[in-house]
């Protein structure tokens, strides 16, 4: 899926967040990344096979 080189990491990896943006929108509130996670703006992601991954933040 990445033509990036070095390649981004993929969906799979602690640092999937870090890949390239393919499709920005931040008006709405999210963007895809070119592993196909899906960022949103609180830092939570979707991955592709529909794997949700939210923030643990401590109180």
């Amino acid at each position: 899926m990445c033509d990036h080189t070095p390649r981004c990491p993929s969906a799979d990896d602690p640092a999937c967040c870090s890949a390239h943006v393919t499709a920005d929108h931040n008006e709405q509130g999210w963007c895809r990344l070119c592993n196909g996670v899906i960022l949103f703006d609180d830092g939570a992601y979707l991955r592709p096979d529909g794997t949700a991954v939210s923030l643990q933040r401590s109180a």
